[in-house]
């Protein structure tokens, strides 16, 4: 699971990453559902964001399934082990942390079906990408000052500090975010 601020590079490390490992990864869907209904959301439409998120989800652990049941296993490379099988790994581009943040952000409140999902959808590891990337400006993006970023960054990192999931900061240019990714993976996998 990838989380953080707006353009932290979540999208596009989760798009490496699945490249990476050669499995399947879930994009945010919020950008879809903005770009086709505008950018002047409501607070009953980050409810019908979430909802499509987890459908999105679903549908890749689908596919994923489809795969595995006519013998498609995916093998992921490891770094300390020439091959590792893991069936099961796909990276998801935001989730109900996500929408929670968002959500009490702009509108001082959270969805309590948005609550009910963060306890009851599971992942097995969050990275979280840090504000040091430059703020790229684009036709859905909102908080381009730094104080806002370095908050929402923050109660990111208040939530992971206060749950039970591991998860390691990802920082730096691109390459070193990649780079740093990929070597937290492999070694949760290789735990």
């Amino acid at each position: 699971m990838i989380i953080g601020p707006e353009s932290t590079g979540k999208s596009t490390l989760c798009r490496q990453l699945a490249e990476h490992f050669q499995t399947f990864w879930v994009p945010e869907y919020a950008r879809e559902y903005l770009i086709e209904h505008g950018t002047d959301y409501t607070y009953d439409d980050l409810l019908v964001i979430a909802k499509g998120q987890v459908a999105l989800e679903e549908e890749c652990v689908k596919k994923l399934n489809r795969q595995l049941a006519i013998g498609n296993k995916q093998t992921i490379p490891s770094r300390h082990s020439p091959l590792t099988t893991h069936y099961s790994l796909v990276f998801v581009d935001t989730d109900m942390y996500v929408m929670k943040v968002w959500s009490e952000f702009v509108f001082g409140k959270c969805h309590p079906w948005i609550l009910r999902r963060i306890l009851e959808r599971k992942y097995d590891f969050y990275l979280l990408c840090n504000i040091d990337l430059p703020w790229v400006k684009d036709e859905l993006r909102e908080y381009p000052e730094l104080a806002k970023r370095q908050q929402l960054y923050l109660m990111y990192k208040d939530i992971l500090i206060n749950q039970t999931v591991p998860w390691s900061e990802i920082s730096g240019g691109y390459e070193q975010r990649l780079k740093q990714a990929i070597e937290v993976v492999n070694k949760f996998l290789n735990q």
